[in-house]
């Protein structure tokens, strides 16, 4: 089935896109819209009704890992670099008044 794409169409998407056109780039703009189009009515009548759908390409599995801690609680020896702490924890500059 042909789509025939008329200038309004062609002056719409162009406004979208912000694209000025020549009179000679719309009319190529409108055959490969028109080609486009078809091929899409191609695609549509293959059979998918046994094909599962899928949100990726290839296959995806959860790559996250679970939190383990390792190092424990060495709060203290932490803390020894800091250079102001407060409450058992870094205290740092106020950046919002």
């Amino acid at each position: 089935m042909a789509h025939l794409i008329d200038d309004d169409m062609i002056e719409y998407v162009g406004i979208l896109a912000k694209l000025e056109l020549s009179e000679k780039e719309r009319e190529e703009a409108k055959k490969d819209m028109g080609r486009m189009l078809d091929y899409i009515d191609t695609l549509n009548e293959l059979d998918t009704d046994e094909v599962e759908p899928m949100s990726h390409v290839f296959p995806i599995h959860n790559v996250f890992r679970d939190d383990v801690v390792t190092n424990g609680d060495d709060r203290d020896n932490i803390l020894k670099n800091a250079p102001e702490k407060k409450d058992g924890a870094f205290k740092v500059p106020k950046t919002v008044e």
